[in-house]
């Protein structure tokens, strides 16, 4: 089953954010635009490409109304030693929720069972808390930050234009697509 338009379930995590430990809830997602960016494991090798990449464009995505929470399976205390530790790792200013218990992971359908890790996943919610995009990755392919902020871009423009569709490659400021009968076959 698809997790698109489900609502986020109930969870209840401790986070590393900003030199402190922090609780999270679902209700801490609902309200506002909100990232969760599952990744295998901390102190590995494309993760904090990733993270990396995602703290570069934080600002841009808070200035957008879009809230990160990455999410490994490891504890919150590991996410600080991975902090402390590494130069890309201690630049990220979201939320790093610890999930030893692998509930949300399980809750996002991404949990690797028999290693106890996580898939790359990305899932986008709109301030209702219902997922709006979900991508899941191999281990081995990394993910571009820039690419999910434009389709954040477009989940927003659909939520607020839902008469209007976004085509392939659309970016903010671009053309959309108002779907009707008339348009069948002139695309």
């Amino acid at each position: 089953m698809s997790l698109i338009n489900t609502e986020i379930k109930p969870f209840k995590a401790t986070a590393y954010c900003n030199g402190k430990e922090i609780q999270l809830t679902e209700a801490d997602v609902k309200g506002k635009w909100s990232v969760f960016f599952f990744y295998p494991a901390d102190f590995t090798f494309v993760c904090p490409t990733e993270l990396g990449d995602l703290a570069d464009q934080y600002e841009e995505l808070k200035a957008m109304g879009v809230e990160v929470f990455s999410v490994s399976t490891d504890t919150h205390f590991v996410h600080k030693a991975w902090a402390d530790a590494s130069e890309t790792i201690a630049k990220i200013k979201f939320p790093m929720i610890g999930d030893p218990t692998g509930q949300i992971t399980r809750n996002f359908d991404v949990m690797i069972e028999e290693e106890g890790l996580a898939l790359r996943g990305t899932f986008v919610m709109d301030p209702q808390g219902k997922i709006k995009v979900a991508e899941i990755h191999d281990l081995g392919i990394g993910r571009d930050a820039s690419e999910l902020k434009r389709k954040i871009q477009a989940a927003q423009y659909v939520a607020a234009n839902p008469n209007q569709a976004c085509p392939a490659k659309w970016k903010a400021g671009d053309a959309a697509l108002t779907p009707s009968l008339d348009l069948v076959g002139k695309i």
